[in-house]
């Protein structure tokens, strides 16, 4: 019965603190990330990678994987802040002084999904690449990632 209570308790001020404004590190709360993240991808939320690795990706645009994804001064800033402010310090599993940028291949997206999500994915042409959460997990933007 206490866990139950626990994770009751838990779960309310999780919803409390998403419907007070309480920024999330699991959602992405900025207007300035959601519009210009999303124009090409799902605007990843900062919990998802540390600091270092959010400030380093923010600091190449020019070359984001592949793409020019450039930005004004101020947007790029707000961004950068925005995310770095939420993020972890440290991810389990990832060296202290490595910088991942791709959350694909962190210890415990790879725990998560494996093999099995690289095959699933290219099973399904809607999911298209591993990196795309919403594929397979529809409440991902708003911080949800059961198994849908």
């Amino acid at each position: 019965m206490k866990k139950l209570t626990t994770f009751a308790t838990a779960a309310a001020l999780v919803v409390a603190s998403m419907t007070a404004g309480v920024a999330s590190p699991w959602v992405v709360g900025n207007a300035v990330t959601k519009e210009e993240c999303s124009a090409c991808h799902m605007a990843y939320a900062p919990g998802f990678l540390p600091k270092r690795s959010w400030r380093a990706i923010m600091s190449n645009l020019t070359d984001h994987f592949g793409e020019d994804a450039s930005l004004g001064d101020a947007a790029r800033q707000e961004i950068t802040d925005y995310m770095v402010r939420l993020a972890p310090r440290e991810i389990r599993g990832v060296s202290s002084i490595a910088v991942p940028l791709r959350i694909t291949e962190l210890p415990w997206y790879q725990r998560e999904h494996g093999a099995r999500a690289r095959a699933y994915a290219q099973s399904h042409p809607n999911i298209g690449t591993l990196s795309n959460c919403t594929g397979c997990h529809r409440g991902a933007e708003r911080g949800l990632f059961d198994d849908d």
